[in-house]
C-alpha cells in the first residue's frame, strides 16, 4: 500500500542508533516532499526539512528541485532512472559524495529513484566523489565474493559487496556499526528474510549473522560510522 502524507514537525525516524533499525519494501510509505513530483521513504530522520536524514526519494519524469546548500554535505548512491544536477547527469550505478557547503540544482528528465544520506558528514570532510559502480575496474575480490570501495576515512568505510549464496556478509563483531542497503538479491538471519530493497541498520559492536540467499546479494554497506551512538537529543542538536 502506498502512503501519502505531509511532513510533521520535530521528526524522530528510527532516531536512536544504539537500536537496530530495518525498513523491508512492503514497509515502504512514500511520502510527498515539498517539490512537486518528488517522494521520499525516510528510513531515519532526525528534523523537519532541514534535517539528519536518510531517505529513498523517487523523482517523477522531469522534476526537480531549486539550487540550495548542503551544510552537512549529500551521499547518494542511484539505483534507477538517472539523476541529474546542474549539467551532469548519472545513471543507475552512480556514487555521488558532496561536501559540507556544496551546492547543486538536481532533476531527472527520464525520472530516478536514488538513495540518500543527508547532514552525515564531519566540516572537515573536503571529498567531492562522482564514482560509477557498473565499471568492473573498480570491483576486487574478497573472500566469498567481491568489494566496490566507494568511500574510507577512519571514522567511515562504504563499499558495494557482492556475496556469493550462503556465504556472510560479517564475520565478526561490526566495529563502530554497520548500515545496509540490499541492491539485488537477499540475506538472512535466523529466520528472517531481508528482500532487494530492505535497509538495516546495526549499532556499535553488535553481531549480525547475515547470511546471502540463495541467489546471492548485492549490498551498500556502511560501517564504522556509529562508533560514537547518536541518540535523539545529541543529533537533534547537531541540526541547530
Amino acid at each position: 500500500m502506498v502512503t501519502f502524507c505531509f511532513l510533521l514537525p520535530a521528526m524522530l525516524i528510527h532516531a536512536d542508533f544504539s537500536r537496530r533499525a530495518a525498513v523491508l519494501p512492503d514497509q515502504y510509505q512514500w511520502i510527498r516532499s515539498p517539490q512537486g513530483g518528488v517522494e521520499r521513504v525516510m528510513l531515519d530522520r532526525i528534523g523537519t526539512e532541514k534535517a539528519r536524514a536518510t531517505s529513498i526519494v523517487r523523482y517523477a519524469p522531469g522534476s526537480y528541485f531549486p539550487a540550495h546548500f548542503h551544510p552537512g554535505g549529500e551521499e547518494i548512491l542511484v539505483l534507477s532512472g538517472t539523476f541529474s544536477e546542474d549539467q551532469c547527469h548519472y545513471p543507475a550505478g552512480s556514487y555521488l559524495r558532496s561536501p559540507p557547503g556544496s551546492s547543486h540544482q538536481p532533476f531527472s528528465r527520464e525520472g530516478a529513484v536514488i538513495f540518500v544520506k543527508l547532514r552525515q558528514m564531519p566540516p572537515d570532510e573536503r571529498h567531492n566523489v562522482r564514482l560509477d559502480t557498473h565499471d568492473p575496474a573498480r570491483w576486487i575480490r574478497r573472500a566469498g565474493g567481491e568489494r566496490c570501495p566507494l568511500f574510507t576515512r577512519h571514522t567511515e568505510q562504504v563499499t558495494l559487496e557482492r556475496i556469493g549464496p550462503g556465504q556472510p556478509l560479517f564475520e565478526a563483531t561490526v566495529n563502530g556499526g554497520a548500515e545496509l542497503l540490499i541492491l539485488e538479491g537477499g540475506l538472512r538471519e535466523a529466520a528472517t528474510a531481508y528482500p532487494r530493497g530492505s535497509w538495516l541498520r546495526f549499532p556499535a559492536d553488535d553481531c549480525p549473522a547475515l547470511l546471502a540467499g540463495p541467489n546471492g546479494v548485492t549490498v551498500y554497506l556502511k560501517t564504522g560510522h556509529l562508533g560514537a551512538a547518536l541518540g535523539p537529543h545529541q543529533a537533534a542538536e547537531d541540526l541547530a
